[in-house]
């Protein structure tokens, strides 16, 4: 028996064929020779994806006849999965990796900086990201010039800047009172907050990032205290939610972590200090955690090179080893973990680093990957749009020689980039 999901495939590969003569140019065929299924984990071998324009028209056994004059990739040596994403990067910053940079270059220089490290980061096999905090809405610039087709990036949703309260971490906390330095989103009392999210409407945010406590990058902070109290983040989740954004909040301590969630957050990010209570309640409502596991390394080893404060590098040690634990946690008890790893806070690119770290505390390779295509997009909203390599949905493939599931750093070096039908990446 032909399951309904294939049935919809040879229907919509049946359309497809009928219009070949007209738009053969238009298709492209690809080989593949193992395939990974993001729903259930499961791995098929000698397939062939069909693609019209910027969407995949359907996947089929290998033997299935090719459209006359249809472009074919072989890539029937390579094991193909869905390009995978990441929900928490920070794309918009100065190419210099010195901490205090954008002291002393033009701020439009972070913006640029956001443009080459969106291609670099495409170019990793991350054809999706969630950008979660950027100062003057430059990453909301950002993505609408990658919707254009004007520069090469991954698919975009922003959050602009992030909400904070005076002197916490979401504010710019580094120089004295003469200058008065104050972070964008800045917002103190629960009509202020509300205030802020539908600023950050107005300028186009997918998303609202708020910081419900302390953190690693920030002056003055302590990283586990909690910020904002339990009526100003019902405020910001009420708010945006009203207008159909979707709420992260930065997490490092437990009671923060707690009040979020309470609070109805979509996703906590980092996530560094939980214990069982926190995590079950994080399941029983469905709350998503992103935690960043690997960037601690990069940031124990060239922080000090970098410029980075010891303040700084010291609240990293504070927080790396039970972060990890944190993650394993997690995993055992079955929450929402997703693919998420502060990039920014080392160089674009890497960001398939944290999926060996991914399984070494804790997950399965299958979840892993799981973690970064069909999970993420469970997040986003945008189940019908990418994380899996399904009819219909937007033709995001990537490609790796090895099989991931046996060696996982596979996943460091991407071999082939296609986005939106586009290849950005060849072998």
């Amino acid at each position: 028996m032909v399951s309904q999901a294939r049935f919809t495939a040879y229907v919509a590969l049946a359309m497809l064929f009928l219009s070949t003569a007209a738009v053969s140019q238009e298709i492209t065929v690809i080989r593949a020779g193992a395939l990974f299924d993001s729903r259930s984990g499961d791995v098929e071998q000698d397939r062939l994806i069909f693609v019209q324009d910027e969407r995949i028209a359907g996947v089929t056994d290998g033997d299935e006849p090719i459209p006359e004059g249809a472009r074919v990739i072989d890539l029937s040596d390579s094991f193909v999965l869905p390009g995978v994403m990441d929900m928490h990067t920070h794309i918009v910053g100065n190419l210099s990796n010195n901490y205090f940079s954008g002291y002393f270059q033009s701020p439009h220089r972070a913006t640029i900086g956001g443009v080459v490290n969106a291609h670099i980061t495409l170019l990793a096999g991350f054809t999706t990201i969630r950008n979660v905090g950027a100062g003057d809405y430059a990453d909301v610039a950002i993505r609408n010039a990658i919707n254009a087709g004007e520069i090469p990036g991954p698919r975009l949703a922003v959050s602009g800047p992030s909400l904070g309260i005076t002197g916490g971490h979401c504010d710019s906390n580094s120089l004295n009172f003469s200058y008065e330095e104050r972070g964008d989103g800045v917002a103190d009392g629960p009509w202020a907050v509300r205030e802020q999210v539908r600023k950050n409407v107005k300028y186009g945010a997918d998303l609202t990032k708020f910081c419900a406590t302390g953190g690693v990058m920030s002056k003055g902070t302590n990283v586990g205290m909690t910020q904002y109290t339990l009526e100003e983040m019902e405020a910001i989740v009420d708010e945006s939610h009203t207008h159909g954004r979707k709420v992260a909040a930065h997490a490092h301590g437990n009671d923060g972590i707690k009040r979020a969630i309470t609070a109805g957050v979509d996703s906590i990010e980092h996530a560094s200090f939980l214990d069982r209570e926190a995590i079950q309640m994080g399941i029983d409502r469905g709350t998503f955690f992103a935690l960043d596991i690997y960037n601690t390394e990069y940031t124990l080893e060239m922080g000090a090179a970098n410029g980075l404060p010891e303040e700084n590098i010291a609240k990293e040690r504070q927080v790396g080893t039970v972060q990890r634990q944190s993650f394993t946690l997690a995993v055992e008890m079955g929450a929402k973990v997703v693919f998420a790893t502060d990039s920014g806070v080392y160089p674009h690119g890497d960001n398939g680093k944290q999926f060996a770290r991914a399984v070494r505390f804790g997950m399965t390779p299958a979840q892993a990957l799981q973690s970064a295509t069909s999970l993420t997009a469970e997040l986003l909203g945008w189940e019908d749009r990418v994380g899996a390599i399904e009819s219909g949905l937007y033709a995001d493939i990537i490609a790796v020689h090895g099989n991931p599931l046996n060696d996982i750093t596979e996943m460091e070096d991407v071999d082939f980039v296609m986005k939106g039908g586009v290849v950005y990446k060849e072998q």
